[in-house]
């Protein structure tokens, strides 16, 4: 247990592999490292993101990829073992969580992966035009998405830095009926031309609070395979787009900065870890 600058962070075992961690802040889960697999992902939204850079480019082939949001470097260990030789920046602003980290899940050497402790909004605005293959926002403030991380101008700014072919996967979290959710879409929808919704289909019906994993990109996506791949997780997830994704966010607008909030505080006990 230590104190960092989001709260209190806490590294717990899993008894079922030698050497897996499950990282949590104030209770809520971040991140599961399995050191000796970093292919092992056990969150649901962790693999469907995972679908989502497995289908960027064809098997084995390097990408430029810019992580906001770093955690324990789940998914950012993953692209080092899948894709060799890629070339990864890692933003978290929670330097005591990388202190955390760094000391106890240290990464592997020749793993190409840089990572910084600064603002993930001005991280993005600050990289260059069409310098990233894939995006992966997963940031959180405790259980929350912050707000400046939630609007229009974002979203403009992560359609500057993707290539053509590029793509956008964020880990977002929410629960009937949907408001945040909505806007997101709302929002990407306004600047990239192809949008889906990755998420379990109890939850798009309202029935929990849960994660749903948004994917944006200039180019067409391959949903037919992202939906087979999430067809087949251990929770099958189903791809929302096209007009089922229209219906989904029908009536939503895109938000700015000046009026983004955050995302929704989860009900109590829905990601909680005793």
């Amino acid at each position: 247990m230590r104190d960092v600058d989001s709260g209190t962070a806490k590294l717990l075992p899993d008894v079922d592999r030698a050497r897996a961690w499950l990282l949590t802040v104030d209770g809520s889960p971040q991140s599961y490292v399995d050191l000796d697999d970093p292919t092992h992902l056990e969150f649901e939204y962790a693999r469907r993101i995972a679908h989502v850079l497995d289908a960027a480019a064809p098997p084995h082939r390097a990408l430029d990829v810019l992580h906001l949001g770093g955690g324990a470097l789940t998914l950012p260990r993953y692209v080092a073992a899948t894709r060799p030789g890629s070339r990864q920046r890692v933003v978290e602003a929670d330097r005591g969580l990388l202190g955390l980290v760094a000391e106890h899940l240290p990464l592997p050497a020749g793993s190409w992966i840089e990572v910084r402790a600064a603002d993930a909004r001005a991280e993005l605005e600050a990289a260059p035009d069409a310098s990233a293959d894939v995006i992966v926002a997963d940031v959180f403030g405790g259980a929350r998405v912050p707000a400046h991380l939630t609007s229009l101008e974002y979203a403009r700014h992560c359609a500057r830095v993707l290539r053509r072919d590029g793509r956008y996967a964020a880990n977002l979290a929410d629960g009937a009926p949907f408001a945040f959710l909505r806007s997101q879409v709302a929002n990407f929808a306004s600047v990239f031309p192809h949008v889906c919704l990755i998420a379990e289909p109890s939850m798009l019906r309202g029935r929990r609070f849960g994660n749903a994993v948004l994917v944006a990109s200039h180019s067409e996506l391959p949903v037919i395979a992202l939906a087979r791949r999430a067809a087949g997780d251990a929770f099958p997830a189903r791809v929302e787009h096209g007009e089922a994704l229209e219906r989904f966010a029908a009536g939503a607008e895109p938000v700015g900065d000046a009026e983004a909030v955050g995302s929704p505080e989860p009900p109590g006990g829905a990601f909680s870890v005793g």
